[in-house]
């Protein structure tokens, strides 16, 4: 029975017996971890440490941030915010002159919570100077097969889910999905200059059967799709690689050289769980200005809400050279290697729930 002071009608994780149970989990954590460092030790990258605190989290719609202040000296408030990626720093690094690098780093998202969700978890990145985003397509399946061997297992499971960790991830591009598991023309509703038809892609969805709110923009009926439709049927007994993102879900991705329709992003799932997201980094200082400026603006229309630029990442990169970055949720990999039912199983010490 949980104690009086427990908030989450669930015994603490400090209490022995919880620990015990959780512990398998925990040292299996640790054996992968040191598996994934080894990797990247061995592949010449170098481990770095970027500061949590930010002048700005990132400037993504739907993320949401912790924030707080520094005092100086003489009392004066400077706002900061926990950053939900170590990317910004990451980047700095690259245009100070590293050219291989990694990142095991804490990050921090509000209003997230749940199975595959925590306010405070551990992301993996890395960055490779003068690479194809290809070659991390190939990392990611390099670490899937690393974390599988430090877990002693030949299976990743979640949710009656189960895929082979060792097999070649299937890739399949946006438009391919769209069609295979929607029956919908994607690249349709898009154009070279990254405009977008809203009208065209409802009537999409419409066809499908998706339901959706008459003020969905564009980037609502595309995430509906890929929720609905094809998030679902990915992973499944091996991983799957969703590749060439519309330009207007570019984020920080360069557009592809082949289709300025779409950029060189990828997402990697494994179990139907996104495990990883990946760019073919854009060093554009002026359009990753005007797309931050877009998010922003977005997120303070939805939300009441918005984040600064960080502008000297800005700045920063207009001198950062040709890369190539990955960001993989390191606590999902686990949960996935151990077959554990939820994220705070294969954290050390979960952050407090909230009183109920």
């Amino acid at each position: 029975m949980p104690r009086s002071g427990s908030t989450s009608g669930r015994s603490p994780w400090w209490e022995p017996q919880v620990h015990a149970d959780r512990r398998p989990f925990l040292l299996a954590r640790n054996r992968i971890q040191a598996g994934l460092r080894a990797h990247f030790h061995g592949e010449d990258f170098i481990e770095v440490d970027p500061a949590a605190l930010q002048v700005s989290p990132g400037n993504e719609t739907h993320l949401h941030a912790f924030a707080t202040e520094a005092v100086t000296i003489d009392g004066r408030p400077t706002p900061l915010y926990l950053h939900t990626s170590p990317e910004f720093t990451c980047k700095k690094l690259l245009t100070a002159g590293e050219r291989r690098i990694f990142s095991f780093a804490h990050v921090y998202r509000n209003r997230e919570r749940g199975p595959l969700h925590h306010p405070e978890f551990t992301m993996l990145e890395w960055y490779r100077v003068d690479a194809d985003y290809r070659e991390l397509m190939d990392d990611c399946a390099d670490l899937l097969a690393l974390a599988a061997e430090a877990a002693g297992t030949c299976r990743f499971s979640y949710r009656g889910a189960n895929i082979d960790p060792f097999a070649e991830p299937e890739r399949i591009t946006l438009a391919e999905a769209f069609h295979r598991f929607a029956g919908i023309d994607l690249l349709a509703s898009t154009t070279a200059d990254g405009q977008t038809d809203r009208e065209q892609l409802a009537a999409g969805l419409v066809q499908a059967g998706i339901r959706f709110a008459d003020d969905d923009t564009w980037s609502d009926l595309f995430s509906r799709v890929l929720v609905a439709k094809i998030e679902p049927s990915l992973g499944r007994e091996r991983p799957t690689i969703l590749y060439e993102y519309p330009a207007a879900e570019a984020a920080l991705a360069r557009p592809s050289p082949n289709d300025l329709r779409v950029a060189e992003r990828f997402e990697l799932y494994a179990c139907g769980v996104e495990l990883a997201n990946a760019f073919g980094e854009l060093t554009d200082a002026a359009e990753q200005r005007r797309r931050f400026e877009h998010e922003m603006a977005e997120k303070a229309r939805i939300y009441g809400d918005s984040y600064p630029i960080d502008e000297d990442f800005l700045w920063a990169l207009e001198g950062m050279p040709q890369a190539s970055g990955a960001a993989l949720g390191f606590d999902r990999l686990v949960m996935l290697a151990t077959s554990a039912s939820r994220i705070d199983d294969v954290m050390w010490a979960p952050v407090a729930e909230p009183p109920q």
